[in-house]
């Protein structure tokens, strides 16, 4: 059970007498326990598997699940920016009195991100166990759902300039970040023309690939509903018909043929840590999905060890670029 799951469960009285809406909450068994809940979950690898137990009370997406719900409990994001976004978007749902529940690890912020709170009311913290607090606003007042939560801006590409849309919480939001950056001036000669953009966030890398090349095929794909929202988004507005979006946990969830590049920015973060598990489970299943002499090419911050995981997979590991704190890798698939 998680940790912020546990801290809920110290309290059960607060939790199952009213419909529910448990928002961003972990792969566990919290629906099991608080039979009244309902799920609003926007990470595709929790959604699948919280989904093979309660399909019927689980929802994905980037908008809040259109069911009745009388209280909200939401689980910290990591992006602290989203979750002004969030609290706005889902007390605005909810009636003067309701009860609003914020829950997260210590580490990850929760008393900084409870003072956000301050927009509905006057926060109490109810708890604190487990590394994790969970605080609690009584809804002083209602807000109004958030309508201008999108960004866009523009993005200079080779031919006509693209525009880049993205929401709160996504990789990068409202700017180009300096790793794509770099990716997009390394971009050339990438061999056959069946690519996949993963951890796609806005779409930049994807879209910028599909105006510059309109034969090819391209999937962008993210975990992240928010991001595939905003890729979507993106594509939409620049008219790339030749590029989809898909919402998946891995390569190996969605590459039922052999590619011929996999293109990426990865995430390496998991929380307030550093991870290498997302970059390697990359590394590992692009060598798989690719066809011989199919390509791996991605941006990292130099100080990340990837050329040993690269190695470890493919043979060799080629850097083509070094600049501004990041560096380009490039790896052939040998069949």
């Amino acid at each position: 059970m998680d940790p912020r799951s546990q801290v809920l469960l110290r309290q059960p009285h607060l939790f199952t007498e009213q419909p529910l809406l448990l928002a961003g909450l972990p792969a566990d068994d919290l629906l099991g326990q608080l039979a009244q809940a309902y799920g609003w979950s926007w990470h595709a690898g929790e959604a699948q598997s919280l989904s093979s137990r309660f399909a019927e009370r689980l929802h994905y997406g980037a908008d809040c699940p259109a069911v009745p719900f009388t209280g909200v409990v939401l689980f910290l994001p990591k992006a602290r920016e989203q979750v002004d976004y969030l609290v706005a978007q889902l007390a605005s749902r909810l009636s003067a009195g309701a009860l609003f529940y914020l829950v997260g690890e210590k580490r990850a912020g929760i008393e900084r991100a409870a003072k956000q709170l301050n927009v509905l009311g006057k926060p109490l913290k109810l708890d604190s166990a487990r590394h994790c607090q969970l605080w609690q606003v009584s809804l002083e007042q209602v807000p109004k759902a958030p309508q201008h939560a999108w960004q866009t801006w523009p993005l200079s590409a080779r031919q006509q300039p693209l525009t880049i849309h993205s929401l709160p919480g996504v990789f990068s939001h409202g700017r180009l970040d300096v790793g794509s950056a770099l990716l997009l001036e390394h971009l050339d000669a990438l061999p056959g023309h069946d690519w996949l953009d993963y951890g796609c966030g806005a779409g930049v890398i994807g879209a910028h690939l599909a105006q510059l090349h309109p034969s090819a095929q391209l999937t962008l794909l993210d975990v992240d509903a928010f991001a595939v929202a905003s890729s979507q988004q993106t594509l939409a507005a620049n008219q790339l018909n030749n590029a989809q979006v898909t919402a998946a946990a891995s390569l190996a969830d969605v590459a039922s043929h052999s590619l011929d590049a996999v293109i990426s920015n990865p995430p390496f973060h998991q929380g307030v840590d550093t991870h290498y598990q997302i970059a390697h489970a990359l590394i590992r299943d692009a060598r798989r999905v690719l066809r011989k002499g199919g390509e791996l090419r991605i941006v990292a911050n130099d100080f990340l060890r990837y050329p040993a995981l690269i190695e470890e997979h493919f043979g060799h590991c080629e850097t083509l670029a070094h600049a501004r704190g990041f560096k380009i890798y490039r790896a052939v698939c040998a069949g």
